[in-house]
């Protein structure tokens, strides 16, 4: 069967249109005080107990990594004490996001998929919407905001647990000095760092849900369907987030002046 070269422009509009439903049940249900309260702390808490130890894991070698590398750069040109800031800057910036971002899509995400798109096959969404409740509101906007709060609060377990790991591997291995390397924290770094680092967790959080949500929503042909969705949905989201993270950070630095040394 021949696909459409236009599949994918309708499929993209269909997401948005998904996307933009999602957060008007959202702002509907808080404001009339109809939020599914109860599905909202328990997706929450699921999403946190698969993603909180594999984070906390992948979280240690991306700080070592960075402390490692940039420990033999900046002995190499002589600026040894740059070498906590330029590291606590990776790991706050970039690294952290980007590892929270990776967990929830890959486990929180697919986890969502899977749900959504075994409803789907079992007919359960089409029973709910001919009784006359929204999917939308009753099923994928607790989890939208359950993969948002989530998101908010593991990166910033990444951003402390990556800088320790840095701090260990820079000061212990590489003979740094723990002084110097705790002084120059704030030679570069700036709280917009780590504002900036949490509202990328936030947005990626929400971007994984949604096309979790949308992926689980139009799954179809049976439980292979479901598994194709959950594929199809870690592999764009992947994409949507490292594209998201280029404009984001893009934007800031043309909005935040630096510091200098």
């Amino acid at each position: 069967m021949a696909i459409s070269p236009l599949a994918p422009v309708r499929g993209a509009g269909d997401f948005f249109a998904l996307s933009l439903d999602v957060l008007v049940q959202l702002f509907r249900s808080i404001v009339k005080r109809q939020f599914q309260f109860a599905e909202f702390v328990q997706q929450a808490w699921f999403i946190a107990s698969v993603t909180i130890f594999p984070t906390a894991l992948v979280s240690i070698p991306f700080g070592a990594v960075l402390a490692l590398q940039i420990g033999n750069l900046t002995k190499q040109i002589g600026a040894q004490s740059f070498t906590g800031a330029v590291a606590v800057l990776g790991v706050v910036r970039e690294a952290s996001p980007i590892v929270t971002a990776l967990l929830i899509a890959g486990a929180g995400g697919s986890a969502i998929c899977a749900d959504l798109g075994s409803r789907k096959i079992r007919e359960e969404i089409d029973a709910m919407e001919v009784l006359g409740v929204s999917p939308l509101a009753r099923l994928v906007a607790p989890r939208v905001l359950a993969c948002m709060l989530v998101a908010f609060f593991l990166n910033g377990m990444v951003s402390v647990v990556g800088v320790m790991g840095g701090y260990f591997f820079n000061v212990i291995l590489q003979g740094g000095t723990p002084g110097a390397y705790l002084a120059s924290f704030t030679a570069l770094a700036q709280i917009p760092d780590l504002v900036v680092g949490e509202i990328k967790a936030v947005i990626f959080g929400l971007i994984a849900a949604l096309v979790a949500a949308y992926k689980g929503l139009n799954a179809k042909g049976g439980p292979k369907g479901v598994g194709d969705a959950v594929n199809q949905s870690v592999v764009i989201s992947f994409m949507l987030l490292f594209l998201t993270n280029f404009i984001i950070t893009a934007i800031y630095f043309q909005v935040i002046p630096q510091k200098g040394g």
